[in-house]
């Protein structure tokens, strides 16, 4: 609003000088810039984010599995494990051995992470593996994948955002600096004379 005011203003100014007006429209253009390709960046990444994200989420889904898993007895976590100062009052998980069959029909005897508050010998919990039965992270879910493309969007229409306003500040800045260097060289070829007019000299 401030480029459209300005550019009002300079229109019939007699004090307008050439890059009061250029300022104006360089501050227009950017902001046309900024309404229109911005949002346009962004759609455009979130897009596609989106798609490469979904297809990771599908591709997930067929090659991790949940099995059941059974406790074997506690695994007495390290002393750097243990420190109180380290770890997080939310974080309930305890080491366990356990056993599992894996997809694949493979037996598993590995220490694992669960979330069983006071595991025992016997108790059951769930795991994520691949094909083989070794341990895999959950797979992404199809909500989250999507929470992730919107905020790479946001991200992309906040840079390009801020890329055309510094190149906009640039800009001005290097006209700025030649209307202070055409000053100065205005001055320079006044200085001998000035302050004295009417001396006679």
């Amino acid at each position: 609003m401030r480029a459209i005011r300005g550019l009002w203003r300079w229109r019939h100014n007699p004090l307008r000088r050439g890059t009061d007006l250029a300022e104006a429209w360089v501050a227009l253009t950017a902001l046309l810039l900024i309404l229109c390709v911005t949002p346009v960046a962004g759609t455009l990444v979130a897009r596609a984010a989106d798609g490469a994200l979904q297809k990771s989420v599908r591709e997930q889904r067929h090659t991790r599995f949940e099995v059941a898993a059974t406790v074997v007895r506690e695994v007495e976590r390290s002393p750097l494990e243990a420190s109180p100062d380290l770890a997080s009052g939310r974080d309930t998980r305890s080491r366990v051995l356990a056993d599992w069959t894996g997809p694949d029909g493979s037996e598993h005897h590995t220490p694992v992470m669960t979330t069983l508050k006071s595991p025992h010998h016997g108790d059951h919990f769930t795991i994520w593996t691949d094909p083989h039965g070794d341990l895999a992270a959950r797979p992404l879910d199809s909500a989250t994948a999507t929470t992730h493309a919107v905020l790479a969007g946001i991200g992309t229409a906040l840079a390009v955002g801020g890329l055309i306003e510094a190149v906009r500040r640039l800009i001005v800045w290097r006209m700025v600096r030649r209307r202070y260097a055409r000053l100065d060289q205005a001055w320079l070829r006044a200085g001998p004379d000035w302050g004295r007019t009417g001396t006679g000299s």
